[in-house]
């Protein structure tokens, strides 16, 4: 029950997705075939509001629910970051599909975003089985 919290939210976040048009395959397609800015500015807009959050809990040095510390590390950019943001693009363009609404478009109804989800959690077990043998 002490993770009820995190239910309520996800289900606002699927329904918030779901009346934004966030989940609809048609405009992920008007965003990568560059028809359409609404995608970017839902994204652009997230990316906004990421910035000033980090920056308020950094000055106001703002804890968890839990009471804990708040703290971000610096992390080091590499080559695979490239690689794998483009594979990652790839298969967004492809699926029309993120791992953010990827439930909310199962629970819409849209059920072959299924083998999305099967896809994502095979490439997540490969990943996860490979990573130490990765070029870092």
């Amino acid at each position: 029950m002490k993770n009820i919290k995190y239910l309520v939210v996800g289900i606002f976040f699927g329904i918030v997705f779901v009346k934004a048009e966030i989940i609809s395959w048609f405009r992920i397609q008007e965003m990568f075939l560059l028809h359409s800015f609404y995608m970017y500015g839902v994204i652009g807009t997230a990316v906004v509001v990421g910035i000033i959050s980090v920056g308020l809990i950094k000055k106001y040095k703002i804890k968890s629910f839990e009471g804990e510390n708040i703290t971000f590390e610096a992390k080091k950019h590499t080559k695979g970051q490239i690689y794998g943001g483009l594979l990652f693009g790839v298969g967004w363009a492809i699926t029309g599909a993120c791992p953010g609404p990827l439930f909310a478009q199962i629970g819409s109804g849209f059920l072959v975003v299924c083998i999305t989800f099967v896809s994502a959690l095979c490439g997540t077990w490969v990943y996860g089985y490979f990573s130490e043998k990765l070029p870092k």
